[in-house]
């Protein structure tokens, strides 16, 4: 017998955030292969800020000498490892079991534990993990199924130990050598976590730079700190693998360079989970990268709605989320849609030093023909920076060149763009989230407000005067 449902969620990340107790009324069903909250709390962000932070106080620690105090700050052992691992993943375990257990006690939600994939317009099948397929049909269908790592088909790369960023988190031992694969925002969080941990790391990236998406100086600066820390190798590829006598691994680089490894963390992309879910069945259209393609309400075709990773959406947590919500009340209210809005999506990436933006990059906005004007306060001087510093000509607080960068077009006086890179990145760029989100003229805004001195949010005070100074004042 087939069941019929008024919703079905596919996913249980972003996705189990869109049924709440509005939808009493309905029958509704969440389909999920594993476990609950998708990859951000089991795979993703929240795991990997734990082990971030770990490696944070680590680094920290270590230029304690260097500022006149005595700490102890070596690489941990096995043990430690364990510690972590074991805090880290018993914290996340229970939650995604919490968030499963409470879908499981509401009388009106049915937990379907499986692959859920379209056989025709609202109608699906859930295979679970020994075959059996359930049939059910659906009047809204919500595709909310993420994404996984994307590993490359090289030659000898599946003989060798590797891991991805979904399993390197769980490792029983760490190894005495990692090669992670690519410079992307994962790559980069995960090498300083691991190096940090006293891993040899060796960082391979195909572009000239790490984070090459960044502004060119924000990924300048997080190239050459990180030189600092292990080595890194850009303008390389991965070319083969081979497995040798001692179990370790002997990679061939396209630029004529070897490394031996005793792990490969292959961090070089990730990919939609949509092309699992037989779209084409449904008439659920996508682009070339696979992803749904969804209209301003996050509507992709006649009762079947996309968001996160899924969907052609920016790839970020807080974008999943916030498509949820607008699922959800787009379901909830079928005559007043309302729409999503993804023209000014901040991002951080959590390595050392670290990175955060919202809006063009200097290249871009150019490339667009914006005659902007550009602001800089560095780190290095700023107060809150001198205490950074080991001494007076010291330029490199907590890695070389932080700086605040803000871009105005000079014919609206408007941001357009604004960067940080140096201590407390993610939270210094919100100010400059809300001015570019709400149209904030940028003349006035610093001398508009107090400044607490001496704080870290003197950095964007300063890059808000500079930039009004290349204004004309």
């Amino acid at each position: 017998m087939t069941e019929h449902y008024d919703v079905v969620v596919l996913g249980a990340g972003s996705g189990n955030t869109v049924i709440d107790d509005r939808f009493a009324h309905l029958r509704v069903a969440i389909v999920e292969r594993g476990p609950f909250g998708g990859t951000c709390v089991n795979r993703g962000c929240i795991p990997s800020k734990m082990y971030v932070h770990a490696a944070d106080l680590l680094t920290g620690a270590a230029r304690g000498p260097a500022l006149g105090v005595r700490t102890a700050a070596s690489a941990a052992d096995q043990a430690a490892w364990a510690r972590l691992r074991d805090r880290v993943t018993s914290r996340i375990d229970a939650v995604a079991r919490s968030g499963e257990d409470y879908r499981r006690g509401l009388d009106f939600v049915d937990v379907l534990r499986g692959t859920g994939r379209f056989t025709g317009p609202g109608a699906l099948e859930v295979e679970d993990a020994d075959g059996g397929i359930t049939p059910i049909t659906a009047d809204e269908v919500v595709i909310a199924t993420g994404s996984r790592p994307v590993v490359p088909d090289l030659p000898g790369l599946h003989d060798v130990p590797h891991v991805t960023s979904d399993s390197v988190m769980r490792l029983d031992e760490l190894p005495r050598r990692m090669v992670v694969i690519g410079g992307g925002y994962v790559g980069c969080e995960l090498a300083h976590v691991f190096a940090a941990l006293g891993v040899e790391v060796v960082q391979v990236e195909s572009e000239d730079v790490l984070l090459s998406a960044q502004d060119a100086d924000v990924a300048d600066v997080v190239t050459r700190a990180s030189r600092d820390r292990w080595d890194v190798r850009t303008g390389a590829r991965l070319e083969r693998a081979e497995l040798l006598d001692d179990g370790s691994a002997r990679l061939e680089l396209d630029d004529g360079s070897h490394v031996e490894t005793d792990l490969v963390l292959v961090a070089i992309g990730r990919q939609t989970n949509a092309d699992l879910l037989d779209l084409d069945r449904a008439g659920v259209p996508v682009d070339d990268d696979g992803l749904v393609v969804v209209d301003e309400h996050q509507r992709a075709a006649d009762g079947v709605w996309a968001l996160g990773d899924a969907s052609s959406s920016p790839p970020l947590k807080h974008v999943a989320n916030q498509d949820a919500r607008v699922v959800q009340h787009n379901l909830l209210h079928p005559d007043d849609l309302v729409a999503s809005d993804h023209r000014h999506v901040p991002q951080a990436v959590f390595t050392e030093p670290q990175v955060a933006a919202v809006g063009l990059t200097e290249a871009a906005a150019r490339e667009q023909g914006i005659d902007v004007a550009v602001g800089r306060k560095d780190v290095a001087d700023t107060a809150y920076g001198w205490a950074l510093q080991s001494g007076p000509d010291d330029d490199d607080p907590a890695g070389p060149g932080g700086f605040a960068k803000v871009l105005v077009d000079r014919r609206t006086g408007l941001l357009v763009g604004a960067h940080v890179v140096g201590p407390m990145a993610a939270t210094l760029i919100q100010p400059l989230v809300q001015a570019i989100s709400s149209d904030v003229p940028v003349r006035g805004l610093a001398r508009g407000q107090y400044w607490i001195h001496p704080a870290p949010t003197e950095l964007v005070e300063g890059a808000l005067l500079a930039v009004e100074e290349a204004l004309g004042g």
